[in-house]
Parts: C-alpha cells; structure tokens; sequence
C-alpha cells in the first residue's frame, strides 16, 4: 500500500475537536497532518449545516460569559474578520449560543490551519488501522481519489465523530443507551427572502403555530420545539425542524449505511414538508430553500470508553475534576421520540459549568491514541451536553497539546504530567475552570 507520509501526530475528522486537535499540536512544533472525508472543515457545523456555535458560553450565577477562549477564540476571530459572526443569541431564556455564515466558518478554518503549517487531507475517508502489537497503531488507512493510501504517526487522535478509528484499534465503546437507542438526527436547511418586520421574534410564535396546526389537521410534525432563527443577514434564517426515525420509531443510527441513505432521503422530505408549513407564518410568505447540507446532522454514534465517563449528573452538579483540561456550559440536549428535553444545572444559583477531565480523552486498551469530540467517553446523558462544538473545541485542544507533551517526553498519552498540560493550556488562553478567575465578556 502506498505511503501517504509520516508525522508525528495525524488527527481524523476536521470538526471543532480536529481543527483545535490539530492547530494545538502543529503550534506545539509537530509535523502535523488533519484527514477529512469532505473538501472542507467545520464537521457538523458546516457539512450539516447546523451554522450556530453551541456551549462557547455559560450562565455563571445568572450571567453570561464566553467560557471557551483558546483556539475557538483564534477561529472566532478569523469569522468575524470575514463578516460572518452574529452576536450571541439567548436560547430558552438561559443560555447564549451564537449563529456563523458556513462559508465564513470554511475560508477561516482553512487560514487558521495554514497559519500554524498543519497538513491537511482533504477528500480522506478513513478505512481502517494497521496494528503495531494489539495496542499500538502503526498506520491508519484512508480512501482518497488516488487509491487507498497508509498515514504513519507516532500518535492519532480520534475526531470522527463517529469513533471509527478507535473502533478499528479495538478501544471499547458504548453505542446509544442500554437499548441501542441513540439521540434523533435532524436534517438542517436554511431559507432565504424572509421579511424580518413582518418575522419580528417569530421564534417565540412558531412553536404555538405548531400546535395549532397539528389541532387543525393541516400539518403533522416530526417533533416538538422547533428552532427557527436570523441569521448575520435578516433575511436568511436557519431552521432545526426535523426528526429522522427508522420505521420502529427508534433513531436512525449513523453508523449503518442503510439507515443513512433512508435518513438522508426522508429528511429532504421533511425538510420540504417543515417549509411548506413555515410558508404560512407572517413574514415567510416568500422564502425559498437556499441550503440543504450535504449530510444528515447525526448527534450520537459511538462513544469511546475511557479513563472516565462524563455523566448527566455530572453536568447536573457542575462538577470539578483534578485533571480537567477545560470546561463545558451547555446543558443536557436530550433529543428524544417526538421533542427535545432541555435540563440545566441550577439557575442562577449554580457557577453553571461542568469541567472535563482529560481522562476521558484517553481509550481503554489502546497505548498511542487520543479522543476528542462527540466520541469521547461520556455516558449518554453527558454526551447530550458536551456533544456540542464549544466543548469539542476545548477536547480537541487539550487532545492536541497532549499529544505534543507526551512526544516531548517520550511517554504515551495517558502517563503524560496533568499540571504541565493544564500549565500550557492556561499559558495558550484556555479556560479550564479550577483556580482561574472566570472569563469577562460574551
């Protein structure tokens, strides 16, 4: 098989987590290399179109506050230069999430790699591993247009999404909850010739609408609490409307290739069927689709089993951790038959956040690979929560500083020195809850 190249870190999956994974470690001074199957980056926020940041901030005691600062502050700012940042936004009265123009978050991502020199693959689908002894990975395939190709590394860090590279090494993994069910995927799209005089805060009235129509019989829709929202242009809004289900009723699962295609299909259908319905509301009477993403948005597949699993309870109870390598703000996301379930720690009583161990960066039964993004090791209910890219951003980078400080001394990832990680973290501007001070500003 032919050798792509050799370097001393190669990072799967070019999503929030593979972006900061990767910058992390280039800027630490090793070669390099980023793989993704699409020609771009932004993983869900960009190939799903979900267009809105989730989780960068928290309700600190009743007020907000940017807790992801670090790389996610290098790429924000790139997307803001471009002219493709809204302000932040209040969802559910509670917590601040904040909307992007896809094609700003491409061109962005793209110039934040080149200005720390990562390689990147693009056009690469991962394919399969090939093992040194059982526990180490000697080289990971990829699928390209030239072939099947071999990539060489001293350590990988996993940031499929899907866990598929530390499934291919053998590391243990959790697969939905104790059924197999696992969170709804949506399908996104996003409309365009919006009135915004006449729209007004047609995102309070639109789940009313619902109801009513539902009540009427003229519509039937595939779940509760729809989000439909502005977004940098008023005239274009984004829209979070669909529930895709296998013929049982249970989620369509993201790693079966069946259950993908009738996802895909079925959710274009839904998507039709959610705009003909927003064609009603005042202020959409002309809007027209201008985007239905190139894939499906799939919110859970496989999580990898690590030193330890983020629970519910842990976002519940803002937990602390010894070895935390960042935080997270983002509530429990529940996405279940027919509606979405909101839970947030206490309001304002409670700091707001949950810290993440850097535990759960690091798979059972695999000595040179790392973990970050929807994949980590989280139980269910946590993975809901730090699923979102805000702490993707905050894993991805600690994934990649890790992976740099056990290449410096000659050790694996998991027997890496924690304080000299969280010391270089807090050095690079990463917030990571313990003894610092609180970020100011949204």
């Amino acid at each position: 098989m032919p050798l792509y190249g050799e370097y001393e870190v190669a990072v799967l999956g070019g999503g929030p987590a593979g972006i900061a994974a990767a910058v992390a470690a280039a800027r630490a001074g090793r070669r390099t290399l980023l793989i993704e199957r699409y020609g771009f980056l932004g993983g869900m926020g960009t190939a799903a179109g979900v267009t809105n940041f989730c989780g960068l901030h928290g309700n600190v005691h009743g007020k907000m506050h940017r807790l992801v600062q670090g790389i996610a502050s290098e790429l924000l700012a790139r997307i803001d230069r471009l002219g493709g940042l809204n302000a932040p936004h209040l969802v559910l009265g509670k917590i601040f999430a904040q909307a992007y123009d896809t094609a700003a978050y491409k061109i962005a991502a793209d110039d934040l790699l080149a200005a720390h020199k990562v390689d990147v693959l693009f056009h690469a689908l991962g394919a399969g591993v090939v093992m040194n002894d059982g526990m180490r990975i000697n080289a990971l395939m990829v699928e390209t247009k030239g072939g099947r190709r071999a990539v060489r590394a001293n350590i990988f860090i996993d940031c499929s999404g899907d866990g598929d590279l530390a499934a291919w090494a053998g590391a243990p993994f959790e697969l939905g909850d104790a059924a197999g069910h696992t969170l709804y995927p949506s399908m996104m799209f996003r409309i365009n010739g919006v009135d915004p005089d006449k729209a007004g805060e047609a995102w309070r009235t639109i789940p009313q609408l619902m109801e009513e129509a539902e009540r009427k019989g003229t519509h039937k829709f595939p779940r509760k609490g729809a989000i439909v929202r502005p977004q940098r242009h008023a005239q274009e809004w984004r829209v979070n409307f669909t529930q895709l289900a296998r013929a049982d009723g249970s989620a369509i699962n993201g790693v079966e290739p069946e259950d993908l295609t009738r996802g895909e299909i079925d959710g274009r259908r839904q998507a039709v069927e959610a705009f003909n319905f927003l064609r009603t509301v005042p202020g959409f009477e002309n809007s027209y689709i201008i985007d239905l993403p190139p894939q499906l948005g799939i919110r859970e597949t496989r999580r990898v089993v690590g030193g330890y699993q983020l629970t519910g309870e842990d976002v519940l109870a803002c937990a602390s951790f010894e070895d935390s390598i960042g935080v997270n703000g983002w509530p429990i996301e529940a996405h279940i038959a027919g509606d979405v379930i909101f839970r947030f720690p206490p309001i304002p009583e409670s700091r707001g956040y949950n810290e993440l161990p850097y535990r759960m960066l690091v798979p059972e039964k695999t000595e040179n690979l790392l973990v970050a993004g929807r994949c980590a090791s989280m139980t269910q209910e946590g993975q809901s929560a730090a699923r979102v890219s805000g702490a993707c951003f905050v894993m991805g980078e600690a994934a990649g500083l890790a992976a740099a400080t056990a290449l410096s001394g000659n050790t694996l990832p998991r027997e890496i020195a924690i304080d000299k990680l969280q010391q270089a973290l807090k050095e690079q501007g990463a917030f990571i809850g313990r003894d610092q001070a609180v970020p100011v500003g949204v």
